[in-house]
């Protein structure tokens, strides 16, 4: 996320290497080693979430990213004990992993708010979702056309394997991204590659665009969007507007378990959903999981 610096991600690389003779740890014992795997816009977050549990458990967790469907695709695979997902696992994906005898358990951990980034020196303010669906899609090439300077515009994005790729394609593009669309390896490398680019637009997590504080970081702007033209522009900076789902792009953030969790990945979850535990969620900058969510994951925990 914001400070998913390529430092941050050298560390789980580092870590990932030292666990990587480790089997899934499941509800094992204080040897075992969780393996958490998958979204790229949860990866620190969930670091961020693991460090403060293991700080005061036994447990030991492994956290790396790779994106949702390298996430999912692990799940289903029976290689680790938790993926993390930003988008919702497909019916296909499901099927298959019953066919591996694998019953996948969905939690929310997290909301997010998508924001459309561009460079801080752009004029734009706002968007539609058409007019970014059209960005996205090619059919509108150029910032004067949607009241910016008359400059060619510039498409950043994620690889196919990014639950932000498929959620922004289905939600907003409702078509094929374009073959000029430069396709980053994570929601950080957008971040920098739309600062150096007075012609970019990008699309990432709400985490990776706000500091500790709440405050955005500089050299970019988050853009308004409206449903559409008669519908009112929303940043989603604005907190209650992304839980009361007024905001056009805001999702939830998933973890995937196969069956109800047990020992320390039971644990590991109940604290992610604590008070402490979403306290450090809005502090990464994403928003709590809204009480109708909670209650959701209250029920698959069986609390």
């Amino acid at each position: 996320m914001r400070r998913t610096s390529f430092g941050i991600v050298f560390v789980l690389m580092f870590a990932a290497l030292v666990f990587a003779g480790c089997a899934k740890g499941g509800g094992g014992g204080s040897n075992a080693v969780l393996q958490v795997r998958g979204s790229d816009t949860e990866l620190s977050l969930v670091q961020k979430l693991s460090e403060k549990f293991m700080e005061n458990n036994q447990a030991k967790i492994a956290v790396t990213g790779g994106g949702s469907g390298t996430g999912i695709a692990s799940l289903i695979n029976g290689e680790i004990d938790m993926a993390n997902a930003s988008r919702p696992m497909e019916d296909k994906e499901i099927s298959q992993a019953q066919d591996n005898n694998v019953n996948p358990m969905e939690f929310v951990v997290a909301m997010d708010g998508v924001s459309v980034i561009v460079n801080a020196d752009n004029p734009v303010e706002q968007l539609t979702m058409d007019q970014i669906g059209a960005i996205y899609r090619g059919e509108i090439t150029n910032w004067q056309e949607v009241g910016g300077n008359d400059q060619a515009i510039s498409l950043y994005g994620r690889q196919n394997n990014s639950g932000t790729f498929v959620f922004f394609r289905e939600h907003v593009l409702q078509g094929d991204y374009s073959a000029d669309m430069k396709r980053m390896n994570g929601n950080a490398q957008i971040v920098e590659g739309v600062k150096a680019d007075t012609a970019g637009i990008g699309y990432v997590g709400i985490g990776y665009v706000v500091d500790e504080n709440g405050n955005q970081v500089g050299g970019l702007k988050v853009l308004k969007v409206a449903k559409d033209e008669n519908s009112p522009y929303i940043s989603p900076l604005n907190r209650e507007e992304v839980l009361n789902g007024n905001y056009p792009v805001a999702r939830p953030l998933y973890q995937y378990t196969n069956g109800k969790p047990e020992g320390s990945l039971l644990n590991f979850i109940k604290f992610e959903l604590s008070e402490t535990g979403q306290n450090i969620a809005t502090k990464e900058g994403f928003f709590p999981v809204p009480q109708n969510l909670q209650q959701q994951n209250n029920a698959n925990l069986g609390d």
